[in-house]
């Protein structure tokens, strides 16, 4: 390796990623906490993946309940997110939450929720990279998205984005997709 760990982190810095925070319950205790490695894997069968470090007590508590739910975060929850992403012992003191169909907390105010089951797990380096299948969705805001960029918070104007130019082929793919002929 010729670059430092330093050096390693500032250049993925300039990769712009969405926040989210991963919940469960252990026992009748929800926990959770602020994860920006969560992407989109699969539409057919539909399934999601995050990366816990190794050491979470959060990933320990979803690995045992065996389901999550990942809340996709709004500009305006920059506290929330804080929060989450401390060594704070209660981070749900104070939050307004709802219990998922699975069972999973629902943070108030998320743009946007996937409840889960755990599907696989792999070995990646110091995290773990965690499949879930999804089961359900909740209801999208409209909001602007809370973004971490370069280190920093950042928001994004809807009304100023441009469209991708493959959203066309991705309309159609969705389009067959739900439709009979699809199945």
């Amino acid at each position: 390796m010729t670059f430092d760990p330093r050096t390693f982190r500032t250049t993925l810095g300039q990769f712009c990623t969405g926040i989210t925070i991963v919940t469960t319950v252990d026992g009748d205790d929800p926990v959770g906490f602020a994860c920006q490695s969560f992407a989109a894997l699969s539409l057919e069968p539909p399934l999601v993946l995050f990366c816990p470090t190794k050491g979470s007590r959060s990933w320990s508590a979803i690995e045992k309940s065996g389901r999550f739910a990942v809340n996709v975060l709004g500009e305006d929850q920059q506290d929330t997110c804080a929060r989450f992403g401390s060594r704070e012992p209660d981070k749900f003191a104070g939050v307004h939450w709802s219990p998922s169909e699975l069972g999973s907390p629902i943070l108030s105010g998320s743009l946007a929720h996937v409840d889960c089951t755990v599907e696989t797990v792999h070995d990646g380096g110091d995290h773990f990279i965690v499949v879930g299948r999804v089961h359900s969705l909740g209801e999208v805001r409209g909001e602007r998205p809370l973004l971490f960029y370069r280190g920093q918070y950042s928001g994004i104007e809807p009304d100023k984005t441009v469209p991708a130019p493959w959203r066309n082929d991705l309309e159609a793919f969705l389009t067959a997709a739900s439709s009979d002929t699809w199945l």
